[in-house]
């Protein structure tokens, strides 16, 4: 994990966001000015249907950070992370990558995937540590380019990290034993 938050009057606690967070989740994406913002709905449906793949920081009981994120269907090791958003007051302490830490330990994934911008240099940084952190690769290339949007999007760089180490030796020996079993 990483190392411990500092400067906060209390812990943050995680746990998985409830639909009753799904306002304060948009209102934190709205407020960051950087993350792509989604229609409140959006948040909605996904503090229900995605709940498990996704964290919610508090601090002192309010929302201080989020990150939202999906197994891919078509990888199931892989944990495809939409969004990680910190307040602002809550900025550089260690939380976004603590959720990130967090929830690929929870999720068990062995690979993660990311999509960022060549304008947002603090998650670069972020996932990059994360890779570090856990020993893995990080290949990055293009996955949508400006010309695929119906608007003037930027182009969205795919981070891949993996294989997470620790995480990735105990999934295949959760999947060897659930092979074996049945």
């Amino acid at each position: 994990m990483v190392e411990a938050l500092e400067n906060t009057l209390s812990e943050p606690t995680f746990h998985h966001p409830e639909t009753s967070d799904g306002a304060a989740l948009w209102r934190l994406a709205r407020d960051t000015r950087v993350l792509d913002l989604n229609s409140s709905y959006s948040y909605l449906l996904w503090c229900r249907d995605f709940a498990d793949t996704s964290l919610v920081a508090r601090i002192d009981g309010d929302v201080a950070g989020f990150v939202t994120g999906y197994i891919r269907p078509a990888e199931p090791g892989t944990l495809m992370v939409w969004q990680v958003g910190v307040d602002a007051a809550h900025r550089g302490r260690g939380l976004a990558a603590a959720l990130l830490d967090d929830l690929s330990h929870r999720t068990a994934a062995d690979r993660v995937e990311t999509t960022i911008t060549a304008d947002n240099p603090a998650s670069q940084r972020l996932f990059t540590r994360f890779a570090e952190r856990h020993g893995a690769g990080c290949e990055r290339r293009p996955l949508f380019t400006r010309d695929v949007y119906p608007d003037d999007h930027d182009t969205e760089y795919l981070y891949r990290i993996g294989p997470l180490g620790l995480d990735a030796d105990l999934r295949a020996l959760q999947l060897a034993g659930a092979t074996a079993g049945g």
